[in-house]
């Protein structure tokens, strides 16, 4: 193995054989906190996304009826299970009195065995269903009703294995390809999946196509992919696409500039089929993991239902980890346990989210997953003008219960922008605070070049920063006798404007290595690289 570093520490290269990769000589956080630093945007770099048409090749549909399409990979709570998920036939939209698929009419199947076995395969089954997007009638918006959802369970599998699979219905001669999944490491202080993927709003533009790319070239073991999937909402009914990515709302919810999103809450569907084909390369071999973000609100004729693509086209861990909600759960990934949360559900402490939240942080065995992560689409601590605290009520509610348990590394999306902060709690620099990183660039929307210390950007504090964030929303108070800061503030370390995606090594039990990869850069270069270091006899989980 050749490692060449260049003067800044941040950038490396590797040359590499097809051995372990153990990097040495590159910053720590015991060695913060850093001076505050931000990275020049890069003059050739065009800021703004354009969409996939929908003549894109990856967005076809298979020809053979029941061919098992948008197939993903999940996890369990746990390394024995996981779940396999496709769709089958076509979705149905803006057609009046057409019924939609029976899911009875072709079974769920899926036959699975080790990759390097010879044995005869075992099989799964599952359930199926279609849910549908419904709008009020009177406006004359076009309904939807998806094709056939299969999900099934796998279970009794081996820790750190490769599997094969195909999935579908046999009697009918419509099965998959096959493709191949490896299971999560047994949980341990000493095991970990070697490489995970974080990402947040990926969309379905030019630039998703090379971070796709990107992150297919780097082989991971997991993706955690958080919020912006489809961009559905970003577009009417009858797919038109409107640009409301940086609206900014008043007390009553509204925006002179983004009239047609605020008021209709339209979408168009079949951008999520899209989404699935497209993705599918990725997410039917290696688990994949969905944190909801705002885009996947999308409200229906009975504005009470809420987020039923995202809950419909997914499988998550909710009952094998007590929450019994899609929008916030807990998986083990080896050493490392993950907690998913939801910025637009109730999180005050009488609500659901919360008393899980307590109940998951309380009962994690950290001598089996020493490592805590936490994951939601709204960031607590961007210093970008988009979303800008945004979320402050949540961080009220829950930044203490987050600290008292010495959660170690919190992701979120979101601002279209890559943002790491030193270790921080309640604004101040904290050594036993949490690391706080923000991956939105995946490659939808516009990216974020603003950022509130700069002249003339921060927002009026009087407003309602948030148009359908859950939880009490207030105007903003001060932090340090400030709004906004003045300067980069110290607890925010290092941020640049570029599309991308960041990688989580976990080394042992007190180190791993995270990496931001940009996406103008090849596969083996990283703009951002740091040791994030745990030290739990300095900072002890306080029950």
């Amino acid at each position: 193995m050749v490692v060449k570093c260049t003067t800044k520490m941040s950038l490396f290269v590797l040359l590499v054989s097809t051995v372990t990769i153990i990097v040495h000589g590159f910053s720590t956080t015991l060695e913060g906190p850093f001076d505050p630093e931000t990275a020049p945007l890069d003059p050739n770099l065009n800021p703004t996304a354009v969409d996939l048409p929908e003549s894109d090749p990856s967005f076809i549909q298979p020809n053979l009826k029941f061919q098992p399409e948008q197939i993903s990979v999940s996890l369990s709570y746990s390394f024995d299970s996981v779940w396999i998920s496709w769709v089958t036939g076509e979705f149905q939209i803006g057609e009046e009195n057409s019924l939609p698929l029976d899911p009875n009419s072709v079974q769920s199947i899926v036959q699975y065995r080790e990759f390097n076995v010879v044995t005869r395969s075992r099989n799964a089954t599952g359930h199926s269903f279609v849910y549908n997007q419904q709008y009020p009638p009177e406006k004359g918006l076009k309904n939807y009703t998806s094709g056939i959802i299969h999900h099934v369970q796998l279970t009794s599998l081996k820790p750190n294995t490769l599997y094969r699979y195909q999935c579908g219905d046999p009697s009918v001669s419509a099965m998959s390809k096959e493709y191949y999944f490896r299971t999560m490491p047994k949980s341990t202080s000493e095991n970990y999946p070697h490489r995970i993927v974080v990402a947040g709003d990926l969309g379905l533009t030019y630039n998703t196509s090379t971070t796709l790319r990107s992150i297919l070239s780097n082989h991971p073991d997991l993706v955690v992919l958080i919020g912006g999937f489809s961009y559905a909402d970003t577009y009417l009914t009858n797919n038109t696409k409107v640009y409301c990515s940086s609206c900014q709302c008043d007390h009553n919810e509204t925006s002179s500039d983004c009239d047609s999103c605020s008021s209709s809450r339209e979408t168009y569907q079949p951008r999520w089929d899209y989404w699935g084909r497209f993705m599918e390369p990725l997410t039917a071999n290696v688990p994949t993991m969905m944190v909801a973000g705002g885009h996947e609100i999308e409200p229906q004729m009975d504005n009470n239902l809420t987020f039923s693509a995202y809950s419909s086209r997914f499988t998550f861990p909710s009952n094998e980890s007590g929450s019994f909600s899609p929008l916030y759960y807990s998986f083990n990934a080896g050493g490392a346990h993950f907690i998913v949360l939801n910025s637009y559900t109730p999180y005050d402490n009488s609500s659901d989210q919360y008393i899980w939240l307590e109940s998951d942080l309380r009962n994690i065995n950290r001598s089996e997953t020493p490592w805590v992560v936490a994951t939601w689409s709204l960031p607590w601590y961007s210093t970008f003008k988009g979303h800008y605290r945004e979320a402050e009520s949540m961080r009220i509610n829950l930044e203490d219960l987050l600290y008292s348990y010495q959660v170690d590394i919190i992701f979120n999306s979101q601002v279209d922008a890559y943002e790491r902060s030193n270790r921080v709690y309640n604004y101040e620099l904290d050594q036993c605070g949490p690391v706080y990183i923000s991956t939105g660039a995946g490659g939808a929307g516009k990216l974020d070049i603003e950022h509130v210390d700069d002249p003339g950007n921060c927002p009026d504090p009087s407003q309602n920063h948030s148009c359908i964030s859950s939880g009490l929303n207030f105007p903003l108070e001060t932090v340090n006798d400030e709004i906004c800061p003045v300067k980069q503030p110290d607890y925010s370390a290092y941020r640049e404007s570029s599309f991308g995606f960041g990688m989580l090594e976990v080394k042992n039990e007190t180190h791993a290595l995270w990496s931001w990869k940009r996406n103008q850069n090849v596969y083996y270069l990283a703009a951002d690289v740091i040791h994030i270091v745990r030290q739990p006899d300095l900072c002890p989980v306080y029950n």
